[in-house]
């Protein structure tokens, strides 16, 4: 156990974090989603914001929970002028399953390889899995906030209160 502490450790030092900062460009992206599209962040800018909520595993307790809090509340967040996501390093196929069963009517996108979940410091060391982290990205693709507190059963709640703190237009 002491030397998987150890390696663990190395890889933290290894491998130093580069974290996004507010007012940043957004990394790119292009990903799969539930819904049969492929989804570009760059096809948004000088459009729409854009809300990504990461989160590590499509049918675990904390992602379900969040997944059906956008999916009964989600008329809070369309208030707003925004696309918004969730995205997770499981396979497109999972992802449409989860979806459906919880009646997802938002895309979730699908990062199998897990490069874009790197590109935005989500991506947990040795595991192909991404924190549960959400990002606000406004119309000019500049991140606008990085929120790390996720309350997975007022997600919903949460991001629209944050959308109208962050000034994103109401539709």
């Amino acid at each position: 156990m002491k030397k998987l502490f150890c390696w663990l450790a190395l890889l933290f030092v290894a491998c130093p974090a580069v974290a996004i900062e507010v007012g940043e460009p957004a990394p790119e992206f292009s990903l799969q989603a539930s819904d049969g599209k492929t989804y570009t962040l760059s096809d948004f800018k000088d459009k729409q914001a854009v809300v990504i909520a990461w989160y590590p595993k499509a049918f675990t307790k904390g992602c379900t929970i969040e997944c059906k809090s956008l999916a009964e509340n989600g008329h809070l967040i369309r208030e707003y002028d925004v696309t918004y996501f969730m995205a997770s390093t499981d396979e497109v196929e999972d992802n449409k399953k989860f979806a459906d069963e919880y009646k997802a009517d938002f895309p979730l996108l699908s990062d199998p390889t897990g490069a874009v979940a790197e590109a935005y410091d989500v991506k947990m060391p040795v595991l192909n899995m991404a924190k549960r982290v959400t990002f606000y990205i406004g119309k000019d693709g500049n991140i606008l906030k990085v929120d790390r507190d996720i309350k997975p059963a007022t997600s919903a709640e949460d991001m629209a209160r944050t959308l109208g703190e962050l000034g994103v237009a109401k539709k």
